[in-house]
């Protein structure tokens, strides 16, 4: 039986452009939608903006820009962004709109009006992430020296004192939100999220300040101050209110999809706004809740987070698929497929551009493409006029197969799963290109067993039609594509259903030649994608090494003998290093060693090394703590006058040491150089 679906993704913050991470949230949830219009269910799909806060407040100004200019500026990017990657979206929401501040002002006025008690104004102090827009108790953050730092943002909070603000009455719905949350197992999803909002429900919880008056830009407090002070609502309480705002407080739209439930689908860093405040703002102005918080993990590089504020993690997702007219693109879908199969949902994962290729040319080139190239031109040679013949039964394992396919794709995409639903679909592919080799049509053709390649070809006809469905939430390009070389109406393209059963359904079809569907991508061209992925141009060959000379210079400057004599190497050998930011955290002397330092370095994530330098006669210890230097992370670890060296640091010069390698003191802890 269809239903309404409505699901919706985080709003994006607009003080930068969109990366991957933005990206990567928002094909899951026009995956999840496309499935759910093919089983029929009336769908609706929103994304959108969060064009309010502290944050653009800065941005703005650092840019010499009012905020609403910044935010214009801005937010084009991201709806530009789900065009190019053909999000299909049924909405689009900016917190700026008249619409949303409309139900903003008229949710908190609801909430006053239910229960007065629960809105009231107090002053509070705290630690502050402006990144974050949340304020965090010091057993929430990192001590990095004397600072204390966000543990997701890694940069270090503000203490505010004594502001005065509105409050939300969170502790009187603490016990009411876990009631529901043990009653409705699919609240939070997946399960590891919901044991988490559970620990911190069962924890202390305090009231929240929801309103400010240290910045301006925001939605007027609609109730007034008896100081005199101008309040603006907490961006997160402004920013929550989008998925309703989209839909209004009443209408046909309401009706049909905030009653029934929405799917927010969201990043885990703001699943506490999502899973504890938004249903309290909910239960307090007695509205209905969403059917599932579905939290996401963290797609990173190198281990980091993929930020705004991180340079050396930004991903342009439309660069990584490229231009579909270039010799040199991967494509939507590829893209897609990759994120999706990767990593099970809620799980992070880390983006390698080696596995991105290698999954392409596994999965997509040799498995899907090879299956469809060569079973259209065996079809195409052996019964160029009239159409297969299909028999279910006379198909006999690849059947069975291909049902077990659709079955547990459709219960996968149903409790979001996109990697076991393409695990599940990949089963089809492995079987029918195994079907091919058991059944050996050009075989059959050459001994005159017409009946028998008659039904071999018309199951491998099936085959094509079911995964050409199969595939269409997850990608949607090939979907269409594969329609085309099937013969199907390209006016039917988007009009795809669910497949029941094996074969069921399947119209007739003029099959058309094939044309590589994922062409291979070869060792040469995957150095030139991943070189353009990272930015970079193929490195030239280098020229020979130079004979050895000397070079003399005054007494005052440190000298060394310059020699190149290194054999050149290549990229990939180049790409074997990593190398980090680090840290200094203690330094210490090596006794019986003039040359050797005991390291502590921070590599990023709260995580240590201990690292043996032999930099004693350039620095004294005390000169390094606190200092930012370059670390060979996956240098094998060896020991070293006792102490265990796990990594290296680079450092000028030869037999003297003349410095350390520069980096630039705003770069992050733990980035990867390149």
């Amino acid at each position: 039986m269809s239903r309404p679906f409505y699901i919706t993704t985080p709003i994006y913050y607009v003080n930068d452009k969109p990366h991957l991470g933005h990206a990567y949230a928002t094909m899951c949830a026009d995956t999840f939608a496309r499935f759910h219009r093919m089983i029929g269910d009336r769908t609706r799909f929103l994304t959108g903006t969060d064009e309010h806060g502290q944050k653009v407040e800065e941005a703005a100004k650092k840019r010499s820009l009012t905020p609403q200019q910044l935010v214009d500026d801005v937010a084009p990017h991201f709806s530009a962004m789900w065009d190019a990657l053909g999000i299909s979206n049924d909405d689009f929401v900016r917190t700026t709109e008249g619409r949303h501040k409309d139900v903003v002002r008229a949710l908190w006025k609801r909430i006053a009006e239910r229960n007065r008690d629960d809105l009231y104004l107090a002053s509070y102090s705290g630690w502050y992430c402006v990144a974050c827009e949340a304020f965090y108790t010091e057993s929430q953050l990192e001590k990095q020296g004397e600072q204390w730092v966000c543990t997701i943002h890694h940069r270090p909070v503000d203490w505010i004192a004594k502001e005065r603000s509105w409050f939300f009455r969170l502790s009187a719905y603490q016990q009411r939100l876990i009631d529901h949350i043990e009653a409705n197992p699919d609240f939070i999803r997946p399960d590891a999220y919901r044991k988490e909002v559970l620990g911190f429900l069962r924890g202390e919880v305090r009231d929240l300040s929801v309103s400010r008056t240290s910045f301006r830009w925001g939605i007027d407090v609609p109730e007034g101050d008896p100081d005199g002070d101008h309040h603006v609502i907490y961006v997160w309480m402004d920013a929550l209110v989008n998925y309703l705002s989209a839909l209004g407080m009443s209408g046909d739209l309401y009706e049909t999809f905030w009653k029934t439930g929405a799917v927010h689908l969201i990043g885990k860093d703001i699943l506490r706004f999502h899973a504890v405040y938004w249903p309290c703002f909910l239960m307090a102005a007695e509205l209905p809740l969403p059917r599932t918080i579905l939290c996401t993990g963290w797609w990173t590089i190198g281990g980091r987070k993929i930020s705004k504020s991180i340079p050396a993690t930004r991903v342009d997702p439309v660069q990584l698929a490229g231009d579909l007219n270039s010799d040199r693109a991967l494509g939507i879908d590829a893209l897609r497929y990759f994120l999706l199969r990767e990593t099970p949902l809620g799980n992070d994962g880390d983006l390698i551009y080696e596995n991105l290729i290698e999954r392409h040319n596994a999965d997509l080139a040799n498995d899907l493409g090879n299956l469809f190239n060569r079973s259209l031109t065996m079809i195409g040679k052996f019964a160029p006029v009239a159409p297969p013949a299909f028999d279910g039964a006379a198909a006999g394992a690849l059947a069975e197969v291909a049902n077990g396919a659709i079955a547990a794709a459709r219960a996968a995409w149903e409790a979001f799963q996109p990697s076991r639903a393409l695990e599940a679909t990949w089963k089809l592919v492995a079987e029918a290109n195994a079907f091919i080799d058991r059944t050996k049509p050009w075989a059959l053709a050459k001994e005159g067993k017409h009946a028998e390649l008659a039904q071999v070809l018309g199951a491998l006809q099936a085959s094509l039609w079911t995964l050409r469905l199969l595939v269409a939430p997850a990608m949607p390009a090939t979907a269409r594509a594969l329609g085309r070389v099937l013969g199907v109406d390209a006016s039917h393209d988007d009009d795809v259903r669910w497949p029941e059963a094996f074969g069921q359904g399947m119209p007739a079809m003029r099959l058309q030649a094939p044309s590589p569907l994922f062409p291979r991508i070869d060792e040469k061209r995957g150095v030139e994608l991943v070189n353009g992925w990272l930015g970079e141009a193929a490195a030239p060959p280098a020229p020979a090494p130079a004979p050895p000379t000397s070079t003399t210079t005054s007494t005052s400057t440190p000298t060394s003998t310059v020699t190149i004599a290194s054999a050149p190497i290549v990229f990939d050998d180049f790409g074997k290093i990593d190398l980090r930011v680090a840290q200094v955290v203690t330094a210490q002397a090596v006794p019986k060693a003039k040359k050797l330092l005991h390291l502590t370095v921070d590599v990023g994530e709260g995580r240590h090394r201990t690292v043996v330098a032999g930099i004693a006669e350039a620095y004294k210890p005390e000169q390094l703590v606190g200092r930012k230097v370059l670390l060979v992370a996956n240098l094998a670890p060896a020991t070293i006058r006792g102490i265990q060296s796990e990594g290296m640091i680079l450092a000028a010069g030869d037999d003297a040491i003349v410095g350390l390698g520069a980096v630039d003191p705003d770069v992050p802890v733990g980035t990867r150089v390149r």
